[in-house]
Protein backbone atom coordinates (compact mmCIF):
# COMPACT_ATOMS: atom_id res chain seq x y z
CA UNK A 1 0.00 0.00 0.00
CA UNK A 2 1.50 3.51 -1.18
CA UNK A 3 1.17 6.34 1.43
CA UNK A 4 -0.33 9.20 0.27
CA UNK A 5 0.64 12.73 1.02
CA UNK A 6 -1.97 14.61 2.69
CA UNK A 7 -2.99 17.09 0.74
CA UNK A 8 -2.42 20.63 1.11
CA UNK A 9 -4.81 23.49 0.82
CA UNK A 10 -4.61 26.34 -1.69
CA UNK A 11 -2.82 29.22 -0.54
CA UNK A 12 -5.65 31.87 0.89
CA UNK A 13 -7.33 33.83 -2.35
CA UNK A 14 -5.06 37.79 -2.19
CA UNK A 15 -7.25 40.64 -3.30
CA UNK A 16 -6.21 41.38 -6.85
CA UNK A 17 -4.37 44.46 -7.13
CA UNK A 18 -4.68 46.04 -9.91
CA UNK A 19 -2.15 48.41 -11.30
CA UNK A 20 -2.79 52.10 -10.65
CA UNK A 21 -3.28 54.03 -13.48
CA UNK A 22 -1.68 57.07 -14.70
CA UNK A 23 -4.56 59.27 -13.27
CA UNK A 24 -4.35 57.83 -9.73
CA UNK A 25 -0.79 58.42 -9.49
CA UNK A 26 -1.10 62.14 -10.08
CA UNK A 27 -3.82 62.37 -7.52
CA UNK A 28 -2.05 60.97 -4.53
CA UNK A 29 1.29 62.89 -5.14
CA UNK A 30 -1.28 65.98 -5.93
CA UNK A 31 -3.17 65.16 -1.82
CA UNK A 32 0.75 64.14 -0.43
CA UNK A 33 2.05 67.66 -1.62
CA UNK A 34 -1.07 69.28 -0.42
CA UNK A 35 -0.60 67.75 3.44
CA UNK A 36 2.74 68.38 3.64
CA UNK A 37 2.76 71.69 2.11
CA UNK A 38 -0.07 72.36 5.05
CA UNK A 39 1.49 71.24 8.13
CA UNK A 40 4.68 73.07 7.12
CA UNK A 41 3.32 76.14 5.33
CA UNK A 42 0.56 76.48 8.41
CA UNK A 43 2.90 76.75 10.96
CA UNK A 44 5.64 79.00 9.02
CA UNK A 45 2.78 81.34 7.86
CA UNK A 46 2.04 81.93 11.40
CA UNK A 47 5.43 82.51 12.62
CA UNK A 48 6.49 84.97 10.06
CA UNK A 49 2.92 87.21 11.38
CA UNK A 50 3.98 86.60 14.79
CA UNK A 51 7.55 88.10 13.39
CA UNK A 52 5.92 90.90 11.56
CA UNK A 53 4.11 91.80 14.69
CA UNK A 54 6.80 91.59 17.04
CA UNK A 55 8.99 93.89 14.42
CA UNK A 56 6.55 96.43 14.14
CA UNK A 57 5.27 96.34 18.50
CA UNK A 58 9.39 97.02 18.48
CA UNK A 59 9.58 100.18 16.09
CA UNK A 60 6.63 101.60 17.84
CA UNK A 61 8.64 101.02 21.29
CA UNK A 62 11.32 102.65 19.58
CA UNK A 63 9.52 105.62 18.50
CA UNK A 64 7.92 105.91 22.00
CA UNK A 65 11.38 106.19 23.88
CA UNK A 66 13.13 107.88 21.51
CA UNK A 67 10.82 111.00 21.72
CA UNK A 68 12.09 113.95 23.32
CA UNK A 69 10.25 116.37 25.58
CA UNK A 70 7.36 115.68 27.41
CA UNK A 71 4.04 113.68 26.26
CA UNK A 72 0.64 114.87 26.66
CA UNK A 73 -0.98 112.72 29.16
CA UNK A 74 -0.78 111.01 32.63
CA UNK A 75 2.06 109.54 33.74
CA UNK A 76 1.25 105.56 34.18
CA UNK A 77 0.21 103.96 37.28
CA UNK A 78 3.48 102.33 37.70
CA UNK A 79 5.51 105.37 36.86
CA UNK A 80 3.56 107.50 39.68
CA UNK A 81 3.92 105.14 42.26
CA UNK A 82 8.05 104.18 41.42
CA UNK A 83 8.59 108.06 41.07
CA UNK A 84 6.37 109.29 43.57
CA UNK A 85 4.70 112.02 41.72
CA UNK A 86 0.83 111.44 42.85
CA UNK A 87 -0.68 113.86 40.22
CA UNK A 88 -3.74 115.24 42.14
CA UNK A 89 -7.61 115.39 40.64
CA UNK A 90 -8.57 117.90 39.66
CA UNK A 91 -5.59 118.44 36.54
CA UNK A 92 -5.42 119.16 33.53
CA UNK A 93 -2.68 120.24 30.60
CA UNK A 94 -0.94 117.16 31.90
CA UNK A 95 2.05 115.45 30.19
CA UNK A 96 5.25 113.54 31.26
CA UNK A 97 8.43 112.14 29.78
CA UNK A 98 10.52 109.22 31.48
CA UNK A 99 14.70 108.60 31.05
CA UNK A 100 16.75 105.75 31.92
CA UNK A 101 20.19 105.14 31.95
CA UNK A 102 22.53 103.54 33.76
CA UNK A 103 22.98 105.83 36.45
CA UNK A 104 19.72 107.82 37.09
CA UNK A 105 16.30 106.87 36.01
CA UNK A 106 14.01 110.65 35.65
CA UNK A 107 10.23 111.15 35.28
CA UNK A 108 9.57 114.49 34.20
CA UNK A 109 5.69 115.87 35.06
CA UNK A 110 3.26 118.88 35.05
CA UNK A 111 0.33 119.78 35.30
CA UNK A 112 -2.12 122.53 36.50
CA UNK A 113 -4.38 122.00 39.16
CA UNK A 114 -6.16 124.49 42.07
CA UNK A 115 -5.05 125.37 45.08
CA UNK A 116 -6.49 122.44 47.15
CA UNK A 117 -4.71 120.56 44.66
CA UNK A 118 -1.49 121.78 45.33
CA UNK A 119 -1.86 121.33 48.93
CA UNK A 120 -2.90 117.22 48.13
CA UNK A 121 0.31 116.88 46.25
CA UNK A 122 2.91 118.08 48.02
CA UNK A 123 1.12 116.30 51.25
CA UNK A 124 1.30 113.31 49.41
CA UNK A 125 4.42 113.67 48.24
CA UNK A 126 5.36 114.57 51.80
CA UNK A 127 6.22 118.23 51.60
CA UNK A 128 4.28 120.92 52.65
CA UNK A 129 3.49 124.36 50.73
CA UNK A 130 5.18 126.52 53.88
CA UNK A 131 8.51 124.64 52.24
CA UNK A 132 8.18 126.44 48.85
CA UNK A 133 10.65 128.87 48.88
CA UNK A 134 9.95 132.08 46.34
CA UNK A 135 12.58 132.25 43.66
CA UNK A 136 14.19 128.62 43.95
CA UNK A 137 14.16 127.41 40.33
CA UNK A 138 14.54 123.56 42.21
CA UNK A 139 15.07 122.13 38.32
CA UNK A 140 18.68 122.39 37.37
CA UNK A 141 19.41 123.44 33.80
CA UNK A 142 20.42 119.80 32.09
CA UNK A 143 16.36 118.77 33.38
CA UNK A 144 15.24 122.03 31.51
CA UNK A 145 16.85 121.08 28.42
CA UNK A 146 15.38 117.44 28.34
CA UNK A 147 11.94 118.49 29.17
CA UNK A 148 11.79 122.15 27.33
CA UNK A 149 10.86 124.23 30.15
CA UNK A 150 12.33 127.72 30.98
CA UNK A 151 11.61 129.26 34.40
CA UNK A 152 13.50 132.56 32.79
CA UNK A 153 10.23 134.67 31.79
CA UNK A 154 7.99 136.31 34.33
CA UNK A 155 6.62 134.43 36.59
CA UNK A 156 5.88 133.83 40.05
CA UNK A 157 8.27 130.59 40.49
CA UNK A 158 8.53 128.69 43.55
CA UNK A 159 10.40 125.97 44.12
CA UNK A 160 11.71 122.74 46.86
CA UNK A 161 13.90 120.15 46.45
CA UNK A 162 12.08 116.94 48.85
CA UNK A 163 15.52 114.83 49.26
CA UNK A 164 14.47 111.14 50.28
CA UNK A 165 16.62 108.39 51.58
CA UNK A 166 17.86 105.54 48.46
CA UNK A 167 15.76 103.53 47.08
CA UNK A 168 13.03 106.03 47.44
CA UNK A 169 13.01 109.16 44.68
CA UNK A 170 14.40 113.01 45.25
CA UNK A 171 11.74 115.13 43.38
CA UNK A 172 12.66 119.09 42.22
CA UNK A 173 9.46 121.36 41.99
CA UNK A 174 8.49 124.35 41.04
CA UNK A 175 5.42 125.66 40.95
CA UNK A 176 4.29 128.89 38.42
CA UNK A 177 1.83 131.08 40.75
CA UNK A 178 1.32 133.70 38.89
CA UNK A 179 -2.63 132.74 38.95
CA UNK A 180 -2.59 131.17 42.59
CA UNK A 181 -6.35 129.38 41.84
CA UNK A 182 -4.65 127.42 39.34
CA UNK A 183 -1.14 126.84 40.23
CA UNK A 184 0.73 124.93 37.41
CA UNK A 185 3.41 122.60 38.73
CA UNK A 186 6.52 120.95 37.27
CA UNK A 187 8.40 117.76 39.20
CA UNK A 188 11.42 116.07 38.11
CA UNK A 189 11.68 112.87 40.23
CA UNK A 190 14.98 110.84 39.98
CA UNK A 191 15.82 107.52 41.36
CA UNK A 192 19.25 105.90 41.61
CA UNK A 193 19.05 102.31 40.45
Amino acid sequence: MSASLPRQAAPPDRPHRTAETPRHKVRRRVLTLLIIGLLIGMPARYLVIAANLSRDSGKDKEAKYSATGLTPGWPSKVQIRLYQVPVPRPADDIASYETNNWKTSRLYVQFRTNDAGLDSFLQTMGARREQLKKGDIAIGTRDQKVSGWHFTGPGRWWGLTHEQKNPAPTQDVIVNLADPKNPMVYVVSRTVP
